[in-house]
């Protein structure tokens, strides 16, 4: 098994740490700090993200009975 990661912003790259999938979307001099300001809107009553994909490292995979 390969301990290599694909990159997340393009997934023909494997991952090399360049760090640009942790800039801010609204600002991108900046790192993400979690503010949620690019999720916000005036009126909405609900924002939301599209999940494509979970990874789970084999260190923290836990096997639940059947």
């Amino acid at each position: 098994m390969s301990d290599k990661r694909m990159c997340v912003l393009d997934e023909t790259k494997v991952c090399d740490n360049c760090g640009e999938c942790d800039r801010c979307d609204l600002d991108p001099n900046k790192i993400c700090d979690n503010c949620m300001k690019c999720l916000k809107s005036d009126g909405a009553e609900y924002r939301a993200i599209q999940i494509d994909g979970v990874e789970i490292d084999d260190k923290d995979k836990v096997e639940l009975p059947e």
